[in-house]
């Protein structure tokens, strides 16, 4: 019986032995591959996520700057690379020069959309922001990808990649471009990828990273700057020079002068009022214009606008982070909203909301001023 058994084991055992080491190799092998899968770049798995649709609305927030103008770019580009067609859409009006001479100078193609009915494909990518605005049935668009570097609760239904600690979008976009590989066009060097990085490309991706941190100076993190130095070999110097240096409408000199004339100082803080206007984009230009002043380091420049009053805030002091100031300061006007960065923030409130319409007493125009000082010296009532 002992015998029997010895010898039934010296058959079995090295049966056994071999399916214990082919399910440690499977188990190796799935583990391998599940590791593997989760640790997929991020542009990788856009890239890939991206193969499934035919096409894909590329949508950017109103009025669009260089950066939001350039991360969709980035994305078409990879869109295109695995044959997915990209549109690019904005809801309200490119107005500022240099966003214009952006637009301009690299030939981009973009559609208006002033309703949801407008994007044409089911697949929409937002870009710059994390939540759809600006456009009628905005709310009911479930974008499948979000790529920004705000603040905010907003998701993709399958890809979400929200750093706040960047300065731009753009530099996202490059990682991106980085991690699966891309060719320099007319050039040498080549990434060995099929994500044809072109001239135009490299181009408004470097201007939307400077554009969007003042030249590498403000709210930049290190990934900006290494963004900026892979884009350099490829840029056309002529383009990023043209788009700089855009020319300059008489209203925005004008506005720009009345925020110096008109503004109002408390310690080292700046507010002005700069009335009824045509040009909304020059109150951030003012506001620009204002935090070279000596002995001013936190400004908050406003106007009117087709019924909206429009804010600006600019902030180099460590105890001012900007879009908190503004977001208080709007916080009991209803369908007010107003946000951003440290340094930099902006919002809209309704001028009949302002005035007391609607489960509110309104707010003056002195009582919002005193308002906004008070958020800036970080008081809360």
């Amino acid at each position: 019986m002992v015998s029997e058994s010895i010898e039934s084991l010296r058959v079995i055992d090295p049966l056994v032995l071999s399916l214990g080491v082919v399910g440690l190799v499977a188990l190796a092998l799935g583990g391998w591959w599940v590791l593997r899968w989760f640790n997929r770049s991020p542009g990788n798995r856009l890239r890939r996520l991206l193969t499934k649709y035919d096409d894909v609305a590329v949508v950017m927030h109103p009025n669009p700057d260089p950066d939001a103008m350039a991360s969709a770019m980035g994305v078409a580009a990879i869109a295109e690379s695995v044959d997915t067609d990209a549109t690019l859409y904005y809801p309200g009006e490119i107005r500022h020069q240099e966003n214009r001479a952006f637009r301009t100078i690299l030939e981009l193609e973009l559609e208006t959309v002033e309703s949801a009915s407008d994007i044409d494909s089911e697949t929409v990518v937002l870009v710059d922001h994390n939540t759809p605005r600006g456009f009628t049935g905005a709310q009911m668009v479930e974008p499948l990808v979000v790529v920004d570097h705000h603040p905010g609760n907003g998701a993709g239904t399958t890809f979400t990649d929200v750093r706040t600690e960047y300065g731009a979008a753009s530099a996202i976009l490059v990682e991106y471009l980085e991690e699966i590989g891309v060719d320099l066009v007319d050039s040498e060097d080549s990434g060995g990828g099929d994500v044809e990085l072109t001239e135009e490309l490299a181009t408004g991706l470097l201007y939307g990273i400077l554009s969007d941190t003042n030249h590498l100076t403000k709210g930049c993190s290190a990934a900006d700057f290494q963004a900026a130095s892979f884009l350099f070999p490829a840029i056309d110097e002529d383009q990023l020079d043209r788009i700089a240096n855009p020319q300059v409408s008489d209203d925005v000199l004008q506005i720009k002068a009345d925020a110096i004339q008109k503004k109002r100082i408390e310690g080292s803080f700046a507010i002005c009022d700069v009335g009824e206007i045509g040009n909304v984009d020059a109150i951030p230009q003012a506001a620009d214009e204002l935090m070279h002043l000596e002995g001013v380091t936190a400004v908050v420049v406003y106007g009117e606008h087709d019924g909206t009053i429009h804010l600006s805030g600019r902030s180099r002091d460590d105890r001012v982070h900007m879009g908190e100031a503004l977001r208080h300061a709007v916080s009991d006007i209803p369908m007010a909203n107003a946000g951003g960065h440290a340094r930099m923030g902006g919002g809209q409130v309704s001028v009949d909301h302002m005035n007391g319409i609607g489960p509110s007493d309104g707010v003056s125009k002195p009582e919002f001023e005193k308002r906004v000082f008070s958020a800036m010296a970080g008081e809360r009532s």
